[in-house]
């Protein structure tokens, strides 16, 4: 429904601002037609959008990249960036994206960032709607075992940066694989506003999850895939859902952010009303996630509280971070992050308690939000060094 709504606003709008239409040129014509392309932008579904990083600077250079697909699973595979013309490629770094609703390409910026000094690997997660049923289901155990299987396939003396979500499994797949002495586990570990102890400094992300019960999530926000895909009949927790969440939690930014699209297109300033256009097209492209992973997050890590109470299970086996003894920590908040509060990170450190101090690292970002510690201006000059730096020391 809202895709035909869009479909119309954006016929409404062209056809109130075409220089032929003698109406473009009287009353309240350009106001309408900016507020029909407003909402035509605001409601128009989007699909997944392309990294498109076709070449880094590298010094004075212009450094062509090649993107390519290395490692395929059912629901999700590994993309390798390429730098070409003999470049060294670098320490290998596997960043490990969030499957909270959004593409792997919401870190497009942590990615241009890092290809200059390394070899880098992203996890491009699947949308769960478009994956079969005959491929069985995805749930938190098996995000552990795809960063394992991922870090097997890079092979030994990768690194690895975790945001946002994935901190949690990344910290647990590095604490399994140290138990095991994998030769695979990673040199370091970079977890950047992840989830680690959700009971330091809570959110309104965290104020949701524990204040229902976990039926309530069961009932009100799954959904079953309809037959026009190729995932029908899958239990799913819709993408647009988890948008709305994260939307209206700062309602007044995003209707701000929108006013002033609408303020630049009614005065005729393009180029400010795309950049706003431009951000949006990629913060509302969303994919599901299954409901099982969804559910079992909820529960383990936001309600229970697993991990940091050492009881996070994985296929039978206890978590010990106690057996990370010889993979670098380093764990970055934002001092503004409203979705992982302050704190929250750090406790991977805490929990760490056999690896020594000097392969522990904090960095508390100042003025910076959640989407500020991998992208923008303070992530590509303040903090991206410190991850570098990190990162040589441990290589």
């Amino acid at each position: 429904m809202m895709a035909g709504a869009s479909a119309f606003a954006s016929m409404g709008a062209n056809w109130l601002a075409h220089p032929s239409n003698p109406l473009a040129y009287i009353g309240m014509s350009p106001v309408i037609a900016s507020a029909l392309d407003v909402f035509a932008h605001a409601s128009a579904p989007r699909g997944k959008p392309e990294f498109g990083i076709r070449s880094v600077k590298i010094g004075d250079a212009d450094v062509a990249v090649q993107e390519e697909i290395s490692f395929r699973l059912p629901f999700g595979q590994l993309k390798h960036f390429v730098k070409q013309g003999g470049v060294p490629a670098g320490p290998k770094l596997l960043i490990v994206a969030p499957m909270s609703g959004h593409y792997a390409t919401l870190l497009r910026g942590t990615v241009e960032r890092m290809i200059p000094g390394h070899d880098v690997y992203i996890t491009d997660w699947r949308d769960a709607k478009l994956v079969s049923l005959d491929e069985g289901q995805f749930d938190l155990d098996d995000y552990i075992d795809y960063i394992v299987a991922f870090l097997e396939h890079i092979g030994p003396g990768a690194h690895v940066i975790a945001v946002c979500q994935p901190s949690v499994p990344a910290y647990a797949a590095a604490a399994l694989m140290s138990a095991k002495k994998h030769k695979a586990r990673p040199r370091s570990l970079t977890m950047m506003g992840g989830p680690i102890d959700t009971r330091e400094a809570p959110t309104e992300v965290n104020t949701l999850a524990t204040g229902r019960q976990h039926s309530w999530f069961e009932h009100n926000a799954i959904a079953t895939v309809p037959p026009i895909y190729p995932g029908a009949g899958r239990r799913v927790y819709p993408g647009f859902l988890q948008l709305a969440g994260f939307m209206s939690m700062n309602l007044g930014n995003h209707m701000m952010s929108h006013w002033e699209m609408f303020r630049h297109l009614v005065e005729g300033d393009g180029e400010s009303a795309d950049s706003t256009k431009a951000f949006y097209d990629e913060y509302r492209a969303v994919c599901d996630m299954t409901a099982e992973f969804y559910l079992q997050t909820v529960d383990s890590v936001f309600q229970r509280h697993l991990l940091p109470k050492g009881e996070f299970m994985h296929r039978g086996t206890r978590i010990d971070p106690g057996a990370i003894t010889d993979v670098a920590l380093l764990a970055v908040e934002g001092e503004r992050d409203d979705i992982s509060g302050v704190g929250q990170t750090k406790a991977a450190l805490t929990l760490a308690s056999a690896l020594p101090a000097a392969k522990k690292k904090y960095l508390l970002a100042m003025e910076v939000g959640h989407y500020g510690i991998f992208n923008g201006r303070r992530w590509r000059e303040k903090i991206a060094p410190v991850v570098e730096d990190f990162i040589a020391k441990h290589d």
